[in-house]
């Protein structure tokens, strides 16, 4: 009897000593990777041993850990999805026993740990260390600085628990609620992690469907567009005419008028831009600007019409069956049977549009006009801004997962403190995030496959010289190829 004890202890033992080496090796990659992704980003700075060097090495690793984190939470919805189909497919193979439940629970826990310490400590941290200068009257240096740091953390603290202590009284005036937030770690983190989380599918909510509209655009730069009634050769000669005509500007503006030099040149570089474009379709074989542009255009429609739609069924799942909602559904567990009704099929289809919603979340963030000023730019961006980048891909990683199970993009669970948010449990909140989605994205598509047809429809009428339409080339200056500007 006590070697069966002794047996099912070491068992344990090495089980958790095995999915422990895991989560390191996998936060070990997403750690690598995402180093390289910020100093790429980050601006050059003198190679000296400095106070502010090793100040922005440490804030450096601290941004590095939170983009790692919220790496893992983009990829902890996919990798469960694929783990409870490959424990279906292949339940007694000895290769995979490392994947099981326990680690995938694990894996979720630990995500949800370090966001709650990256959002709420570190980046903080991060922040206030970069701007700290130490206090007066105490000798300046490491030490100082961080004391100073210290103390603005522990006054952060007080004001955030502060907040949520009244907000907490206003929305739920119960004396039990109102003891339970002495717990700091059993409901306090997790309730005020709950409030980010709803911020966070908020912003989804206003970023997703910017970003889906806005996919088209990007990509569209991204490729090669058919050459359809098109002569590239004369656009090349008007191009390059342009070009000489701003160099020979250029050359003959005094060097003492510098803002016109500066005009010329940023002109100047928006023509090389053109031309290089143009250089690239000509370039480009048939085959990339006759397939790949429809191909890669019909996909994304593709991938947009299914998101609208299943989220249209959730819509109605909601309505009639009360296990659409979030929270409290009671799956079957992992590896017990198929979330998806088409099987691998449907959960490679679920991890595609997961992926899809989450690149076009990120672009929708950056393409509104509130957070253009801290969109990253190569070996231009200074550390401050690389921190708050940080924190807002953190927000949007981590509301992710609820985001994909609210709209019913996937019926996986969630596990952790992720499936204990109470707005979760709220039908209300939860049909009208689902209707708002499926609102915002359908008008964001109309308005972007429309803008064409409302502009020629302007131009037509003789509306175009009010700036009735939202395209901000009608209201610019363009350089003609004699030199001379010609006012559109």
């Amino acid at each position: 009897m006590e070697a069966d004890e002794v047996t099912i202890r070491e068992q344990n033992f090495h089980s958790q000593v095995r999915e422990y080496t895991i989560c390191f090796l996998l936060f070990a990659v997403l750690y690598i990777v995402s180093y390289f992704i910020i100093t790429r980003y980050k601006r050059k700075a003198d190679e000296q041993e400095d106070e502010d060097a090793i100040v922005n090495r440490i804030s450096l690793f601290l941004s590095t850990f939170t983009l790692a984190v919220s790496a893992g939470a983009v990829l902890l919805l996919p990798f469960s999805i694929i783990s409870n189909e490959i424990l279906l497919s292949f339940p007694q193979n000895y290769y995979i026993q490392w994947l099981n439940g326990s680690l995938i629970h694990g894996l979720w826990n630990l995500a949800s740990l370090f966001s709650n310490l990256c959002l709420f400590v570190l980046m903080p941290f991060a922040f206030f260390f970069l701007e700290s200068e130490g206090f007066a009257g105490l000798k300046k240096g490491i030490r100082a600085r961080i004391l100073e740091t210290l103390v603005m953390l522990i006054l952060l603290a007080l004001l955030i628990f502060g907040i949520v202590w009244v907000a907490s009284a206003l929305i739920d005036n119960d004396a039990a609620s109102m003891e339970s937030l002495y717990d700091l770690w059993e409901f306090y983190l997790p309730y005020l992690y709950s409030c980010i989380s709803l911020m966070g599918c908020l912003l989804l909510l206003l970023c997703t469907p910017v970003g889906l509209s806005r996919m088209f655009t990007v990509m569209g730069q991204l490729l090669v567009k058919p050459t359809i009634l098109e002569d590239l050769d004369e656009q090349m000669y008007i191009i390059t005419l342009e070009e000489a005509a701003i160099q020979r500007r250029l050359n003959g503006v005094s060097s003492t008028v510098e803002s016109q030099a500066a005009e010329l040149e940023r002109e100047l570089e928006k023509v090389k831009s053109k031309k290089t474009n143009l250089e690239r379709r000509k370039k480009a074989s048939a085959w990339e600007r006759n397939l790949v542009y429809p191909a890669v255009m019909i996909l994304l429609l593709t991938e947009t019409s299914i998101s609208v739609l299943l989220v249209a069924l959730n819509i109605l799942y909601l309505l009639v069956d009360e296990t659409a909602m979030p929270k409290g559904s009671g799956g079957p567990g992992i590896g017990n049977a198929s979330l998806s009704t088409f099987g691998f099929v449907g959960a490679a289809l679920e991890i595609i549009l997961i992926f899809y919603l989450m690149v076009s979340s990120v672009v929708g963030f950056y393409s509104l006009r509130f957070f253009e000023n801290i969109t990253p730019r190569k070996d231009d961006t200074t550390m401050t801004k690389i921190i708050g980048n940080c924190v807002s891909i953190l927000v949007l990683s981590s509301a992710l997962p609820v985001m994909s199970r609210t709209l019913g993009i996937t019926r996986f669970d969630l596990l952790g403190d992720f499936g204990r948010f109470n707005w979760l449990g709220n039908f209300y909140i939860v049909l009208s995030y689902n209707l708002l989605f499926a609102i915002m994205t359908t008008l964001c598509l109309v308005r972007k496959f429309t803008s064409a047809v409302r502009e020629e429809l302007l131009k037509a009428l003789g509306l175009d010289k009010l700036h009735l339409s939202n395209n901000p080339r009608d209201s610019e200056t363009k350089p003609s190829a004699n030199g001379h500007q010609k006012t559109l």
